[in-house]
Parts: C-alpha cells; sequence; structure tokens
C-alpha cells in the first residue's frame, strides 16, 4: 500500500533538513505520498497566518505527518505554531528518545531513555495576561486528572511494548502542592495498574542531577508540558546534541514526527545542519506506520555513518572548524549508501 503523508517544510533549515530526510526515507522502498504543506513564517508571509486550516485538514486527513521545525517568534508575534498544533490534534503525547550511538563526540556512555512529555496542557496553555503593564504578568498553569491519566498510561503502555523496566514520575510537588500535587497522585494510581514495570517519582531539580550524573539508570521519564521540555534538551545534550534528537507527537490515530530542534534560520540555505535528528523522526514515523524493517534500515545506516565519522556535519566532528566536515545532503547521500 502507499502512505499518504503530510510534509511539512517548515522554517529557516527546515526546507533542506526535510529534504534530506525525504530522499532517505524514499530509499527504503516503502510507497510513500507526500501532501506537502506550508506553516510558519513562510505561510504568514504568504496567506496571513501561521497556521492554515489547509495544514490541519491535510494532517486529519492523512492521520500521520512529517514536520520540519518552525520559528517561534521571542515575546511578541503569533504563537506557537508547533503548540497549536499538537493542542488542535489532540497530540497529548511527546515522545523523544535518547540514544548514545558509537561517534558521537561529547557524548555519555550507553544512554538509552525515552521522555514522555505531556503535551495539551500546564503552562503551554498560554493563558497569560500582564497584571500591571510593564511591571507584572501572569501566567496561569493547567493541570488535569485526565491528561495526566493518559500521559502516564501512555509511558506504561510504551515501557511494556518496547520491553523496558523503569517508568520515572517527574514533579515539583513539594512546592507545587496542588498542580504537580494531583500529577504526582494520579502517576502512582496508574502506576499500580503495572505492577511488572518498575516506578519511581522525582523532583525536577533532582532529575535534572541525577541525569547528569547517572543517566543510565533512567528508561522512560514521564512529565507535564514545561518540564519534558526542558529536560528532553538536556537528555539531547548527553547523546551528542539536537542534531541527532528524534521526536514524536501521537495521539488516538494521529501523528506528527518531528525533530527536537529548532529552525536555526541563521544557517538557512548553507547545506550545514545535521540532518539526522528529522532522518531518525523519519524512523519514528515508519515505526508507527508498521514498515519496522524498514524504520530499523534507516537507524543502522544513520549509526553506521555516524560511526565511521567521514561524511558528517561539522557537529559531529571532534572539532567543529574540522574542514571534511560535509553538508546536510552529502550526509544524507552518505546515509542513503549505507542502506544499500
Amino acid at each position: 500500500m502507499t502512505y499518504r503523508v503530510t510534509l511539512i517544510p517548515g522554517d529557516g533549515s527546515g526546507p533542506e533538513l526535510v529534504e534530506a530526510a525525504r530522499r532517505v526515507l524514499e530509499a527504503t522502498g516503502v510507497p510513500l505520498e507526500w501532501d506537502v504543506q506550508q506553516a510558519g513564517m513562510g505561510a504568514m508571509e504568504r496567506y496571513g497566518v501561521p497556521l492554515p486550516d489547509s495544514v490541519l485538514d491535510s494532517i486529519r486527513a492523512n492521520r500521520v505527518a512529517l514536520k520540519g521545525p518552525i520559528t517561534t517568534p521571542l515575546g511578541t508575534g503569533f504563537r506557537s505554531v508547533n503548540v497549536a498544533i499538537r493542542r488542535e490534534l489532540d497530540l497529548y503525547a511527546n515522545v523523544r528518545p535518547a540514544r548514545t550511538m558509537v561517534g558521537i563526540p561529547r557524548c555519555f556512555p550507553n544512554v538509552d531513555l525515552v521522555v514522555v512529555r505531556e503535551n495539551t496542557e500546564c503552562l503551554y496553555v498560554g493563558v497569560e495576561h500582564e497584571v500591571i503593564p510593564g511591571e507584572a504578568a501572569e501566567s496561569i498553569r493547567i493541570i488535569t486528572r485526565r491528561a495526566t491519566e493518559r500521559i502516564v498510561r501512555f509511558a506504561f503502555e510504551y515501557a511494556r511494548a518496547h520491553h523496558r523496566r523503569k517508568v520515572t514520575a517527574v514533579h515539583k510537588a513539594n512546592i507545587l502542592k496542588v498542580t504537580d500535587g494531583l500529577f504526582l497522585k494520579v502517576a502512582r494510581e496508574v502506576a499500580a495498574d503495572y505492577p511488572d514495570i518498575a516506578f519511581e517519582d522525582l523532583i525536577v531539580d533532582n532529575m535534572c542531577l541525577q541525569l547528569v550524573q547517572w543517566p543510565q539508570d533512567y528508561d522512560v521519564i514521564v512529565t507535564p508540558n514545561l518540564y519534558g521540555d526542558i529536560l528532553s534538551d538536556l537528555c539531547s545534550g548527553l547523546v551528542g546534541g539536537l542534531g541527532v534528537a528524534p521526536g514524536a507527537n501521537i495521539g488516538d490515530g494521529i501523528a506528527v514526527f518531528e525533530p527536537v530542534h529548532g529552525s536555526a534560520p541563521q544557517f538557512a540555505g548553507q547545506n550545514r545542519l545535521n540532518p539526522c535528528a528529522v532522518i531518525l523522526s523519519g524512523a519514528m514515523m515508519l515505526r508507527y506506520l508498521g514498515e519496522e524493517e524498514a524504520a530499523q534500515q534507516v537507524e543502522r545506516a544513520v549509526a553506521a555513518v555516524i560511526a565511521e565519522g567521514r561524511a558528517v556535519t561539522f557537529d559531529l566532528k571532534p572539532t567543529r572548524d574540522d574542514p571534511t566536515a560535509v553538508g546536510t545532503q552529502e550526509m544524507a547521500d552518505a546515509i542513503i549508501a549505507a542502506m544499500e
């Protein structure tokens, strides 16, 4: 069968990274038909809105999308398109794996963990206002039993399906006794339904400490929205950086796959950036579609190219000014060749 997939190139460096990933995914031989849709800064300039209805309609129709990074203006301008897509499609589970690969400089050995982040509430609902203009502002943080229960259950089901041993719930219930207190209470209730999987909880600041000292001790980490956003970047740093950090946003029968990193507009059009995060997000998409063999083929090829260390971008070289570093498309070519 042919899979029809919404393809969102994104902003900044996104289009060239997505093009590299598209070529790698097509090289697997899995029949993919791309429904290209524009969102973000380019869509704002062309349509007057950063997230046209056609983008959401396409994802709803196809039920799966591969998305490049999209720029979110700082402080002013339109709200995050990424957050809007997750909210509008109820993509409640943000899944971000972090795994050590041989050949990546500046990484911890033997890390293999997954951050499962609640994706629809917490501070990211964006309910905020100025109390005193220019002097004081207020943001409302929302935690619900429903959202907490389904994300924690998702984490345990993910752990069970992927033969993982432990789920760690992250919170700040010692201070935020009502909101994080609810998150922790519900997490403990759900954990009781999974006696075959170990469970623990950690305060978020302690979680940061543990991750930079003993990351190998952790497996599946489940968090409210804000903590998961922060911790997943930390975990990406443990294994070599955002250039190798894939991600997925999953709801009930619908999913959008995207890298953890941003759009890096300063590198747009330079053919310099590491395409692996988008490529590995594409591998996660293939696995979601049931194409396990193709997903493994892509992951093995990426790992082989990185381990060899020859045809890799500057961030994967021992020094960032290494003259032997290759460009985005050249690294994609090497990955395709490693699949043959």
